[in-house]
């Protein structure tokens, strides 16, 4: 059942695994995700923002790595899960807000980058939330999305789409105590537009220069553009 058209669901649904988060992603990616995350900083370090806003922030991994990577970058976390900023703040992130990405409270073209890692994703309209990160940008600021994508070997596809709706939620189910959270990753990862899809809808919101980069045999996938 795919819920992202329903955000009091998604928002308890992260409120209840914010504990436990950080340590199941690490042991559900292998430990890729550090490397998923490495390829967004190095974007980000060549761009050089001095006010990069990390949409969606969770519990702060994308936030604090590009805080780490850019020295020279203010770097903003906006979520609107509470538990999920409470931990992002436990874990060193500082600037933080409670907002929702369809309705960010900040004044246009107020950041020079805008970042989101596989939070796009759940929100009810993705056209809407690349719009809304877009108004927040300057002219000629930067977007960067990283999140989860369905590979396109066919050799390749029908394993990750085994692992992502039997024993993924298995093993998270006991790690979390709520299976529902990973069988609603599974379903929200099928219907999400990646590659070219993705690309056109992002210029289709008002960014050009759209480019997709697969990563992990395109089980993820980071998008960088910018704002027109």
């Amino acid at each position: 059942m795919i819920q992202q058209d329903k955000p009091e669901y998604v928002r308890e649904l992260f409120s209840s695994i914010a504990s436990r988060y950080v340590l199941v992603n690490h042991l559900l990616s292998g430990g890729l995700d550090f490397l998923w995350r490495a390829a967004a900083v190095r974007h980000v370090s060549r761009w050089r923002p001095a006010r990069l806003l990390d949409v969606a922030t969770g519990s702060g991994d994308l936030a604090l790595a590009i805080h780490k990577g850019s020295p020279v970058t203010r770097v903003v976390g906006a979520d609107f899960c509470r538990p999920m900023l409470e931990v992002a703040r436990g874990r060193g992130l500082k600037e933080l807000v409670e907002a929702d990405g369809l309705h960010l409270p900040f004044a246009d073209g107020s950041f020079d980058a805008v970042t989101a890692a596989f939070g796009l994703r759940n929100m009810a309209s993705w056209d809407r939330g690349l719009s809304e990160m877009g108004r927040i940008l300057q002219p000629g600021g930067h977007l960067l999305i990283l999140d989860f994508s369905l590979p396109s070997l066919p050799i390749i596809r029908p394993l990750y789409r085994a692992y992502l709706h039997f024993i993924l939620p298995i093993i998270a189910g006991v790690a979390t105590g709520r299976k529902d959270a990973y069988e609603y990753l599974g379903g929200s990862i099928e219907q999400f537009p990646s590659g070219s899809a993705m690309t056109d809808l992002i210029e289709q919101c008002g960014f050009r220069a759209a480019r997709a980069y697969p990563l992990s045999l395109g089980t993820v996938s980071l998008y960088t553009a910018e704002k027109i």
